[in-house]
């Protein structure tokens, strides 16, 4: 037997990747520069990065050891395979793979010097044509994927009978293609920082030089999202200025070239960067904008500032902060509008998080005088009713009007806000931020980012279904973990790899002891599963769910294989694991939780949170199932047999145990219908013993039923047998509503409502574990609760839910917990619950964490040691007064200094991260020290006048961020 084909492939597959991994690039560059290219610029380790970042010797070695590597594997291939064989081009593809997924690079070197060992009038062909029709067409992108169409056609030309040898550079173009996808290109960074020597060759590969201007299909990434957002909603026929923009790499002297400032028709200049406005991150007055460009000369100078801009300490503080990698500037120069009123827009309030109006900040003049935090603007509130309420009208009132300030039209305001709303719903529901200003004839969109502060977005949908009510400590610290628990590792099912970086703990979260799940969150995941945009809206409003596109249901193709598989075998499974949930369950039955020790019950509560991660699995995906299955199939509800589920069968039951009690007790004239009364009576009767005994079965049956089920803190039926008293009692005096409890339709079901009615029954049978699971586990906590009541621990029933599950764990293990320390727990967290509980009308959507003073109007005092300024950030904090005029005078800052100022500009964000406060003279909500502010997740409080003068070095203050009061201490 030849075995040279085995372990040529074994050799092609196995150390050809390996091959492709070994760094020898980052190695030369390093021996040569002493800086290692995976920590600069785009962090690739390619030819290109050696010589941007090395110099021409760099590059040149960088060339010739990886064309060696592409030699090598042909070579490879040679010694198992005839010469020229298709495995050549094999090894090619396992280099190229090892080079992207181990050496962190594309491997168009290696491929292009392997294809020249395979076939060098192919690869001869190929690079002549390619290099023409790029220094023609000038386009770098049309230049790449070209010379690999163009690769593919060659070879399947030169081998017009052997099909595989298209098939195989088919399959290495297609490689190629899609790393290009998923790798940021070196020629796309800026020729500032490049290395003299490579500058003409960096000049030529970058491609066309021709103008890019916003009609333009821009890309997020490689532009940033400032000037890609104003291109997309040009294009959707939104009022944005005319503008050009400069990508890394671009020749600045051909755009300044094309255009034509002058002072009749001025330009401004603004920055793009690759992670400003972002959802996580706003960026506001890092980099520069230079206004009035009135000349050629002022363009180049501009343009050159604000791409310094980027390496400024303030900009490199900021995302290092926010954990922002280094990747690249562009610019966007637009004509500059000379608006007659200016202002901007919140589609959402960044600081009365819970209030449904737009908040609206205006000046007469230009918009810069808004952000600038120079002056305080007049202040808007505009409340837009919703769509479906014809009748209603938009309201717009002032907030701080006064009578020497210039009246700013209501309509121009009222369409500032309405046009914020619908930037919201264009960005699929995420609150947005926009400037504008107006010029006497239109209302012009300047700029629209995401409002970072209100991420992430929680809904109360679903959320108040699956765990309705208010809810305590010890039912969160185990619903959270376990809910979050199950649907990461169903996402993680479709999404592989891909959901490495998504904290699914953060799918669910408590406001004011209400649940809320992370629409923020969902909507990533439901984007990388490609679902439909409209999908958060589906969560947030109930908007129509669509079906994904065709191409994303593809890419998904292999996660979709896994969920389906276990989906179909969901009811084996579950059979498979209800065999050891049954006999635990029926220790639980046999031996009550009050007869055992502290110990022994910690043992059964984590015996019974062990069941309930497996049955909570089951308990989830069911209903999906059943849902999903329900939607393709179209089966009516009424097709199906709800008869076997829990509720339906205790109902039906205790309707059957009325009949024959009403039936037993007809020769007896009975005028009361009190559940007491008729119990007293049964009890009194002759037959009620028997009576009695079947109630008190059928309690034993269903007593684990509940109101509210996954609440643990909710009475079951067992604890408080009076509801179930109640029902039997209604049954009895209501023959009608028994009998009809009681009927049973058959059903001729259809072979799909068949298939449906199983996933329906098992439904049923998954929700009983897991609501006797829950009840037992509440049980659990009872008699420990008891316990703890004998000896004195606490105080009340019911405190053992104001307690967390790590700290009842503890108490019990530690054996002597501190009575004091216990109680004051139990107190702190009983007011807050009492507080929680007077909240009864919750919001449908949260943004951001909204402090509780959100949802209670605060009183303003007048009292002399109390002032009132605009709350621009969140939350309060106590500490020392220091006023600062300027920056040079800076001494020491913590988190005790609270910075008083006459304003605030982006410079100060360094400082405001070490600060434990701000307060400044001027400035409204959305200055850039209120964006920082918040940010930087400090309290703000903007706009108290004369702050400089009312307060004094080394004061104590309290600032309240969210009221806007300022409090002396002492």
């Amino acid at each position: 037997m030849n075995l040279s084909p085995i372990w040529g492939c074994l050799t092609i597959f196995i150390v050809c990747p390996l091959l492709g991994g070994i760094p020898l690039i980052d190695w030369i560059t390093y021996a040569i520069t002493g800086r290692q290219l995976r920590k600069l610029g785009t962090g690739n380790i390619s030819v290109s990065a050696a010589f941007y970042h090395g110099g021409k010797l760099a590059g040149i070695l960088a060339v010739l050891s990886e064309a060696a590597k592409g030699i090598i594997a042909v070579l490879l291939a040679r010694i198992f395979f005839p010469v020229g064989s298709v495995w050549e081009i094999v090894a090619i593809i396992a280099l190229v793979m090892g080079r992207y997924w181990i050496g962190k690079s594309a491997g168009t070197t290696n491929a292009v010097w392997g294809i020249v060992a395979h076939d060098p009038i192919a690869a001869g062909l190929t690079w002549l044509i390619s290099l023409v029709s790029f220094t023609i067409i000038r386009d770098r992108t049309t230049g790449k994927y070209g010379a690999l169409v163009l690769l593919v056609v060659i070879i399947g030309l030169r081998n017009p009978d052997h099909l595989e040898y298209a098939v195989a550079t088919f399959a290495l173009a297609s490689l190629l293609a899609w790393i290009y996808q998923n790798i940021p290109d070196d020629l796309d960074l800026t020729d500032n920082t490049t290395q003299a020597s490579t500058n003409k060759m960096f000049r030529f590969f970058q491609g066309d030089t021709s103008i890019i201007n916003l009609n333009s299909r821009l890309n997020a990434n490689q532009v940033g999202a400032k000037a890609a957002n104003l291109s997309w909603l040009k294009r959707k026929g939104y009022p944005v200025v005319e503008g050009w923009i400069l990508r890394p790499g671009d020749n600045l002297e051909a755009l300044i070239a094309a255009l034509e400032p002058s002072p009749q028709s001025p330009l401004i200049v603004r920055s793009s960067a690759v992670g400003e406005d972002s959802a996580t991150a706003s960026a506001a007055g890092q980099y520069l904008s230079i206004l009035d460009v009135t000349s050629k000369e002022k363009l180049r100078s501009a343009i050159i500032s604000c791409q310094t801009s980027y390496s400024h300490s303030n900009a490199v503080e900021y995302r290092r902060h926010n954990r922002q990698s280094n990747e690249s500037i562009a610019v966007l120069i637009q004509k500059q509008i000379e608006g007659i009123y200016s202002g901007v827009a919140f589609s959402r309030d960044p600081v009365e998080r819970l209030n449904d109006t737009v908040a609206v900040e205006a000046l007469p003049g230009k918009a810069t005088k808004i952000v600038s935090g120079r002056f305080t603007p007049q202040r808007y509130r505009v409340a837009i009713p919703d769509a479906s309420l014809s009748d209603a009208t938009i309201s717009v009132t002032a907030e701080n009007a006064q009578d020497d300030q210039i009246v700013i039209p209501a309509d121009i305001i009222e369409s500032a806000a309405l046009l914020a709303r619908e930037m919201e719903d264009l960005f699929e529901g995420i609150p947005q931020d926009l400037e504008w200003t107006y010029d006497g004839n239109k209302l012009w969109l300047l700029q629209v980012r995401p409002i970072t502060t209100l991420q992430p977005i929680w809904t109360r949908r679903i959320a108040a279904e699956v765990i309705p009510g208010k809810i305590r400590p010890l039912t969160w610290s185990i619903n959270q973990p376990l809910t979050c628990g199950v649907w990461g590792k169903l996402f993680t099912i479709v999404l592989g790899d891909r959901a490495r970086d998504l904290n699914f703990e953060e799918t669910a979260t408590l406001h004011f002891a209400s649940a809320y799940f992370n629409v923020t969150l969902l909507g990533t995941i439901f984007r990388r599963m490609g679902l439909p945009p409209e999908s958060l809206e589906f969560l947030t409003r109930g908007a129509a769910f669509t079906k994904p596109p065709l191409i994303t249901t593809i890419k998904n193709l292999s996660g979709l294989w896994r969920l389906f598989k276990r989906e179909w075998s969901l009811g084996k499974s579950f059979e498979g694991d209800r065999l050891k949930f049954e006999p635990i369950l029926s220790v639980m039955v046999e031996q009550s939780a009050n007869e055992l020790s502290p110990a022994e019950l910690i043992d059964r509560i984590n015996t019974i949170l062990g069941l309930l991660d497996k049955v909570t699995y089951y308990n989830i995906l069911a209903p999906l199932s059943l849902a999903i299955r329900q939607a393709i199939f179209k089966v009516n509800e009424a097709e199906l047999d709800h008869s076997q589920t829990p509720e339906v069968r205790a109902v039906k039951t205790l309707a059957e145990v009325a009949t024959q009690t009403r039936k037993l007790l007809t020769a007896e004239k009975i005028t009361f219908d009190s559940s007491a009364s008729l119990f007293a009576h049964i009890a009194e009767n002759p037959e009620g013993t028997s009576i009695i005994e079947r109630f008190n079965l059928w309690l034993s049956e269903y007593g684990y039923l509940s109101e509210v089920a996954t609440d643990i803190a909710v009475p079951r039926w067992r604890d408080k047998p009076s509801i179930p008293r109640q029902m039997f009692t209604r049954f009895f005096f209501d023959a009608q509503g028994a009998k009809q409890a009681q009927s049973s339709v058959i059903l001729q079901q259809s072979w799909k409502a068949k298939l449906i009615q199983k996933r329906l029954d098992l439904k049923a049978v998954v929700g009983e574990t897991y609501n006797r699971l829950l009840a037992n586990l509440r049980w659990s906590f009872l008699a420990l609760e008891q316990q703890w009541l004998d000896r004195g621990l606490i105080d009340n029933s019911g405190d053992i839910f104001l307690l967390k599950l790590e700290e009842i764990v503890s108490l019990v293990e530690q054996d002597a917990p501190t009575i004091g320390q216990l109680s004051q727990l139990i107190k702190q967290r009983k007011q807050q619950w009492q507080q929680d509980k007077k909240l009864t009308s919750m919001p449908k959507l949260i943004y951001g964490k909204p402090e509780a003073s959100a949802l209670i109007t605060p009183a303003v005092s007048n009292s002399q040691r109390k002032f009132q300024g605009i709350g621009t950030g969140v939350g309060q904090v106590e500490g020392v007064i220091k006023i600062v005029y300027s920056l040079e005078q800076m001494t020491k800052i913590d988190s005790q200094t609270i910075l008083v100022v006459p304003y605030t500009d982006a410079g100060w964000s360094p400082i405001l991260a070490r600060a434990g406060g701000l307060i400044s003279e001027v400035g409204g909500r959305l200055s850039h020290g209120a964006i920082v502010a918040r940010e930087y997740k400090i309290p703000a409080v903007m706009d108290l006048t004369n702050a400089t003068n009312l307060l004094q070095d080394g004061q104590r203050v309290r600032i309240n961020g969210q009221t806007g009061i300022v409090e002396i201490l002492d």
